[in-house]
């Protein structure tokens, strides 16, 4: 399986339109090697030819444009976008969908119930396309394995995890089963996996259990500590109330940087979704140094994973 990663910023991106902190400023003006991010999404296909896509970022259009594969233009008006998968329904996932609408045939949607519900009530997306290239829409399930024709070699389980549902959901302040899921995605031939989670709000040990028998994990990585946005002066949330666990662990929580180096030897670690205001966005900085010593790598917008 080959997973492209389209875009690896949280919401904003980087530089973040509004946004004034270190990593913006370099980024923006090219002072030095802060690389602009894209908003989360990755593309994932067993043949190279058909892909799915999980998550459907707002920057989906640049980012197409930067895979020029993902356009294979077997016909005139052609895509190799076969199918999309949403983990959520935030805003800086789902409203990519509106760049699909121009689409001949109706946009396969794969999500768990309640997404669906938010994306037709909340943010209409899903009516709304009805007007134009119309949506299957499939309800997934946390913990029934999926699959999708066009990439049938792949198989797809959603797994749900506590996270924050969007603030326009009604799951907001009780998140159910379904507002928020990872991924496992699994080589049918190959028997090799990958676990998704853009968004991971704490760890459970039957999650941290999946991890443990992935071949590559592609975790959430938005804030360094729990306290970043409030320490810098941008915001009064801690990184719970955003639905994120921490690189740093907190004094009786262990941080993501703990639980990645729980996984096996040779599990390959990645972390993506990463806020604007994270450190660990300057390769030169004692932050990145501390993940590359402990062999987590940063994703960033183009990287290629083959699993």
């Amino acid at each position: 399986m080959k997973i492209k990663i389209l875009g690896s910023g949280a919401g904003g991106g980087l530089p973040q339109w509004n946004c004034n902190c270190a990593n913006c400023r370099s980024a923006r003006n090219r002072s030095g090697d802060v690389l602009p991010r894209t908003q989360s999404s990755i593309a994932v296909s067993d043949n190279g030819v058909d892909w799915i896509l999980v998550n459907a970022s707002p920057d989906l259009l640049s980012q197409l444009r930067a895979h020029p594969d993902l356009q294979p233009a077997r016909t005139l008006r052609d895509s190799g976008i076969a199918a999309v998968v949403l983990s959520d329904a935030q805003i800086d996932h789902v409203t990519g969908l509106l760049m699909l609408r121009e689409r001949t045939t109706p946009l396969p949607l794969y999500a768990c119930a309640p997404v669906l519900e938010d994306l037709s009530t909340g943010l209409p997306l899903v009516p709304l396309l009805g007007h134009y290239c119309g949506v299957q829409t499939h309800a997934i399930v946390p913990g029934k394995h999926f699959t999708i024709s066009a990439c049938e070699g792949l198989r797809f389980t959603p797994i749900a995890v506590d996270g924050k549902a969007p603030p326009y959901s009604p799951f907001r302040q009780s998140s159910i089963d379904g507002t928020n899921i990872a991924l496992l995605i699994e080589d049918r031939i190959k028997g090799t996996r990958a676990f998704y989670a853009p968004g991971l709000a704490q760890m459970q040990d039957e999650i941290h259990a999946t991890m443990c028998g992935a071949d590559l994990v592609l975790v959430d990585g938005t804030f360094w500590t729990a306290t970043e946005m409030i320490d810098l002066g941008i915001s009064t949330k801690h990184a719970d109330d955003m639905g994120h666990l921490a690189q740093c662990g907190e004094v009786g929580r262990r941080g993501m940087i703990d639980w990645l180096e729980a996984l096996p030897r040779g599990t390959r670690k990645v972390l993506t979704h990463i806020n604007n205001t994270n450190p660990i966005l300057d390769p030169h900085s004692d932050e990145h140094a501390q993940l590359r010593a402990r062999g987590i790598d940063v994703a960033h917008d183009g990287m290629v994973l083959q699993v």
